[in-house]
């Protein structure tokens, strides 16, 4: 047995079962968005991507100083 061994997760050797048959949803499937709504999202997300959030200031005393 080397040093190495005791150290070693032996749960991670081995690959994750599949998932079980159960575990599918059930009901109605989502509804497909529209090519308007895909063009929206894309709108957005190329603008949350370019712009940055602006940061808050740290308060710099502590809620047990400020009482």
């Amino acid at each position: 047995m080397s040093s190495t061994d005791r150290y070693v997760d032996h749960a991670l050797a081995y690959p994750e079962p599949p998932a079980s048959p159960l575990w599918h949803r059930h009901g109605a499937k989502a509804r497909p968005l529209t090519p308007e709504q895909q063009r929206r999202n894309r709108e957005l997300l190329d603008i949350a991507q370019r712009t940055t959030r602006p940061r808050s200031p740290r308060p710099t005393e502590t809620l047990a100083e400020a009482s």
